[in-house]
C-alpha cells in the first residue's frame, strides 16, 4: 500500500469519528451507498437473488464497522469453544489479498496467496479452512475435503448474503459506531441497527459492554522470538535492563495492540503500519531499537521473509480472546436446535 493511500485512509478514519466538514461533504454519497446496500439486501430477502444453504449449520462472524474489531481472535475463541462442546468446526474465508478462487489453507501456506488472517487461524488451531472469493463455493470445497466438519464458520462474511446462515455474530469495539453514518461519510458498511443473533464488543479491561452485548477482552501471552528456535519471555519482562523497545502493527486498529503493551507496563515507540502490510519494504532495518514487538498477524508474513525472520530483536506477542458471559452456551443451544446433516 502506498504512503499516499495510507495517509488518505488515516484522514478518513479521523473524519469518521465526528460529523465534521469532510464527513458532511461525503454524506450524499453515503445515501447512495445505503440505498444500494438496502436494495441488495432486499433482493435476497424477496427471493430475486437466492442464498444457498450448505448441508451444515453456518455461523457468520463479521462487523458493520469497517476495519479491525478483533474478528480473528474471536474466531479462534469460537473454534475452541465449539470443539469443547463436541463439535468439529471448519472455516471459510475470503482471504485478504488471496490470489486463488478456492484453496485450502495449510500451516505452511504463503500469506500472499491465502491471506494473513486465515493463515494465522490455521497455525493457531489446525482447523480445516478454505478461502475463496465465493464463500458458497468455498463451503462446498471445505465439506468435500473434510466431511467430518459439522458446523461452518464464515469468517468476515456478514455482508456475503449469497451464503445462508443460521447464526450471525456482529463484533464491534470501543469506537462504537463512529459518527453513525455509512461509507464513505462514516465507518459503517450497514446500519448499526441491522439484525444479528449476538453482539460482541472488544473492550479494554474495566469497560462494560452496552445492552445485551457480550464483552470480549484480548489478553496477551508470553512474547515469542521470531528467529528460531523461538525463545519465550513474559511480556512484562521485555522492558527490563533499560532496553529500547519499538512496537509495530499492521492491523486494522494498531492502537489496540499498543494499548495492550502499555497495559503490561511497557514503554515503547509506536509504529502503526497499514492494515495487511506486506513487509516488502523492511520497516525493521533502520529502526533504533533493542527489542521490536509485533502482532501474530504480522508474524505470519515476516516468517516468510529471509531478511526479517532471522532478526533476533523481533518478538511476537500472541493474544487470546476471553468472552464474558454465557455466549458459548447460547451458541451451542442454537446449533443443537438445527439439523447437522
Amino acid at each position: 500500500m502506498s504512503d499516499r493511500k495510507h495517509n488518505a485512509e488515516a484522514v478518513l478514519t479521523r473524519a469518521w469519528q465526528s460529523r465534521g466538514p469532510l464527513a458532511c461533504l461525503l454524506w450524499p454519497l453515503s445515501l447512495l451507498f445505503g440505498a444500494l446496500a438496502a436494495l441488495r439486501r432486499a433482493l435476497f430477502a424477496l427471493g430475486f437473488k437466492r442464498a444457498e444453504r450448505l448441508p451444515r449449520p453456518v455461523i457468520v462472524v463479521g462487523n458493520v464497522f469497517v476495519g479491525g474489531t478483533g474478528k480473528t481472535p474471536f474466531s479462534i475463541w469460537l473454534i475452541e469453544a465449539l470443539r469443547a462442546a463436541g463439535f468439529t468446526p471448519g472455516v471459510v474465508s475470503r482471504g485478504y489479498g488471496g490470489e486463488q478462487d478456492v484453496a485450502e489453507v495449510k500451516p505452511g501456506s504463503v500469506a500472499a496467496r491465502v491471506g494473513d488472517e486465515p493463515l494465522l487461524i490455521v497455525q493457531r488451531t489446525g482447523v480445516p479452512l478454505v478461502v475463496g472469493r465465493r464463500r458458497v463455493q468455498a463451503g462446498h470445497a471445505l465439506l468435500a475435503a473434510h466431511p467430518e466438519v459439522d458446523v461452518v464458520i464464515s469468517d468476515d462474511g456478514l455482508q456475503h448474503y449469497a451464503l445462508a446462515r443460521d447464526i450471525e455474530i456482529v463484533l464491534s469495539d470501543a469506537r462504537g459506531n463512529g459518527n453513525g453514518w455509512l461509507l464513505p461519510a462514516g465507518p459503517l458498511r450497514e446500519p448499526a441497527s441491522r439484525r444479528r443473533d449476538f453482539s460482541v464488543v472488544n473492550l479494554a479491561a474495566g469497560s462494560a459492554a452496552p445492552g445485551h452485548a457480550f464483552a470480549m477482552r484480548l489478553e496477551a501471552g508470553e512474547a515469542v522470538q521470531l528467529a528460531p528456535p523461538g525463545a519465550q519471555r513474559p511480556l512484562a519482562a521485555m522492558g527490563e535492563g533499560g532496553l529500547r523497545i519499538a512496537a509495530l502493527a499492521g492491523i486494522g486498529n494498531p492502537g489496540r495492540f499498543f494499548a495492550t503493551l502499555r497495559g503490561a507496563g511497557l514503554a515503547f515507540s509506536e509504529h502503526p503500519l497499514p492494515d495487511h502490510y506486506d513487509f516488502a519494504g523492511n520497516p525493521f532495518a533502520g529502526l533504533a531499537a533493542d527489542v521490536i514487538l509485533i502482532t501474530e498477524k504480522d508474524a505470519v508474513k515476516c516468517r516468510a521473509i529471509e531478511a526479517i525472520r532471522n532478526d533476533p530483536r523481533i518478538w511476537v506477542v500472541p493474544v487470546s480472546a476471553r468472552i464474558e458471559g454465557a455466549l458459548a452456551e447460547q451458541i451451542v443451544e442454537k446449533l443443537r436446535e438445527r439439523p447437522t446433516a
